[in-house]
């Protein structure tokens, strides 16, 4: 595989008005394991994803929704406990708030014996997430197999929700994994903030870089990406959005389009383009996976 993910799926309820007035919602799927699945696989990686959905009909629904996508969905296997959701009311400002229902979720019974009988290992760029990790503690146990047993590039994306975990455990997970990977990449000031006590975006490189990453893509919303590695720190732009609709996901997209550009080969630089161009296209669609930046489509907002 190019690319294998290793996260929780949802189903998503997302709605044009505020949660506080909202009364219709369309149907759809997300979470963060999905969302840059299916960016990965937009931008032209082969991709898997490795997670467990309810046996009801959510979870069916969700595993042909990956698949009509192009992801590989051998390693999404049914299971106990329901397939979790969520809702999500659109706002363009980005201030949206999520109400979830993933308690005892089939996700968050992912062991590490799933990691070990997928691909993970052998993908040439491994996703993981804070999220992940802060599911339950077989989900933290399987995060951390999964960093040890690559041999691929690792991405880590924190991903920092105080609804699922508290800042000192957010951040011990991103000490144990930061050593074991290629990139982190984290946001300024939401992640950033929390977890490493810090709004400065190059003062988080170089805490992160500290723990022992080999590279930290700081995420700064409209104003672009810091990118730092040992030899020195790059600032790349972001592109402008010719339509924002919703802000849900666009950090997923930016990490899938980006993971697909490194299992190509691109430098990290190309890749951090890639998935700013992926992360504003995103912003067009509603909700985490409502517009996906192609192949084709990255490369011509790159030239």
């Amino acid at each position: 595989m190019d690319v294998v993910v290793v996260g929780e799926p949802l189903v998503e309820f997302s709605a044009e008005r505020p949660l506080t007035d909202a009364d219709t919602f369309r149907l759809s799927f997300s979470g963060d394991a999905l969302n840059v699945s299916v960016a990965a696989a937009g931008a032209g990686a082969r991709t898997a994803l490795v997670t467990r959905v309810g046996a009801d009909e959510f979870g069916e629904r969700l595993i042909r929704f990956a698949g009509a996508r192009g992801v590989e969905t051998a390693w999404m296997h049914p299971g106990d406990g329901p397939t979790g959701a969520y809702a999500v009311g659109a706002d363009p400002s980005g201030e949206r708030a999520f109400a979830y229902m993933r308690r005892g979720s089939a996700a968050s019974r992912l062991t590490f014996q799933d990691v070990l009988a997928s691909p993970a290992a052998d993908a040439r760029v491994l996703v993981l997430s804070g999220i992940t990790a802060a599911l339950s503690g077989d989900c933290a146990e399987a995060v951390r197999h999964a960093a040890k047993s690559a041999t691929g590039h690792v991405v880590y994306d924190p991903n920092y929700r105080p609804r699922l975990t508290s800042p000192e455990a957010a951040a011990e997970m991103l000490t144990e994994i930061a050593p074991r990977a290629s990139l982190v990449k984290i946001s300024s000031p939401g992640d950033s903030s929390a977890l490493l006590g810090t709004t400065d975006p190059r003062e988080t490189i170089t805490r992160c870089l500290g723990l022992g990453a080999g590279a930290v893509a700081v995420t700064l919303g409209p104003g672009g990406v810091l990118l730092g590695t040992a030899e020195g720190v790059q600032e790349i732009p972001a592109v402008p959005a010719p339509e924002i609709v919703d802000q849900t996901g666009a950090g997923d997209n930016f990490t899938g389009a980006l993971a697909a550009w490194l299992a190509r080969g691109e430098s990290l630089r190309e890749a951090v383009r890639a998935g700013a161009a992926a992360a504003s296209v995103s912003l067009a669609g509603q909700g985490g996976t409502g517009r996906v930046a192609g192949s084709a489509e990255i490369e011509s907002l790159l030239s």
